[in-house]
């Protein structure tokens, strides 16, 4: 499977002298490739998907997930997305893991969220669990969407096949708790993101 891009999109980018990151996954993962993985639904850009399907989208449905559009990424979009590494120590085993994958900012920024603004990101996991948090909380955490533990990905079952996570050992307001406290902004098995402005 090959990576293809829009080569108009990408040049009228290029021309205009605007090539940033989040244009730039933008302008390549406008068509996904494999099973969607992501969706980021709210105040977004355009998107690459219309609106929810009661009939096909049940998880969504159960969880009361609601969007004209959306944006979704699969596996290959996500890794298009520069990774960052992390290594903190997590609730479950008590141990160092090193977690890898794109910033979260960087993620809804691909899907046309327009950086600046009072944004709430409401993450939500496959189990039901949501957790509201703001862009510029996001931003200043580095939290990332980890899609590798320990050089491995995240499987779904496990703590994946994403997982909404900062390095809590290095965050101020997180590396004094109790370890079991650290992580209640982290949903794992993370599957939508819904943007809020206002």
């Amino acid at each position: 499977m090959g990576t293809t891009m829009n080569k108009r999109g990408f040049l009228a980018l290029t021309t205009l002298g605007t090539v940033t990151p989040a244009a730039l996954a933008t302008t390549r993962a406008a068509a996904i490739e494999g099973p969607g993985l992501l969706t980021v639904s709210g105040a977004i850009g355009a998107g690459n998907r219309g609106p929810l399907d009661a009939a096909l989208d049940q998880m969504m449905v159960k969880h009361k997930v609601a969007f004209e559009r959306a944006h979704v990424f699969d596996a290959t979009a996500l890794k298009r997305l520069p990774a960052v590494r992390i290594r903190p120590t997590l609730e479950y085993d008590a141990r160092p893991h090193a977690l890898a994958g794109p910033l979260l900012s960087t993620v809804v920024e691909a899907a046309g969220v327009a950086p600046g603004g009072d944004v709430t990101l409401t993450l939500r996991a496959v189990d039901g669990y949501a957790v509201n948090l703001s862009l510029a909380d996001a931003r200043a955490y580095r939290m990332i969407v980890a899609t590798a533990i320990d050089g491995r990905p995240l499987a779904l079952g496990g703590l994946g096949p994403q997982w909404a996570v900062y390095d809590a050992d290095t965050l101020a307001p997180f590396k004094d708790k109790p370890l079991k406290e650290r992580f209640a902004l982290c949903p794992w098995g993370l599957y939508h993101v819904d943007v809020k402005r206002g």
